[in-house]
């Protein structure tokens, strides 16, 4: 099996920063993709930003300039660094990861979310 720890969420004014960090365990033989979701009440969850292997990234234009996805492979883990946050901002941020475990199984996980609140 493959877990996702979550970290570095919290409550932030409005022009604020904050890092949150992904860490991947398990069975894991490979990663392919890991990124970032948000889920605000009331709405659907929606892409943040994305970072396959290879270093191709896929980030929501919401967050363009703004927000940074990096990744440690070595770690298995991702980062999303999170500047000139707004009140809209706010939601649970969810990390999904999606590879190869050991015995060419695959994988597509969530981590259990962690909440972002940015204060106007």
């Amino acid at each position: 099996q493959v877990q996702l720890v979550e970290s570095g969420g919290g409550l932030v004014q409005a022009g604020g920063s904050l890092r949150l960090s992904c860490a991947a365990s398990g069975s894991i033989f490979s990663i392919n993709t890991m990124g970032w979701y948000r889920q605000a009440p009331g709405k659907q969850r929606e892409l943040v930003g994305t970072l396959t292997g290879s270093g191709r990234t896929n980030v929501a234009d919401s967050v363009k300039g703004r927000f940074t996805i990096s990744r440690d492979n070595a770690k298995n883990t991702v980062y999303l660094k999170m500047n000139s946050l707004k009140p809209e901002d706010t939601a649970v941020y969810l990390c999904n990861a999606n590879g190869l475990q050991y015995g060419a199984k695959w994988f597509d996980v969530w981590g259990q979310g962690t909440q972002v609140t940015v204060s106007s």
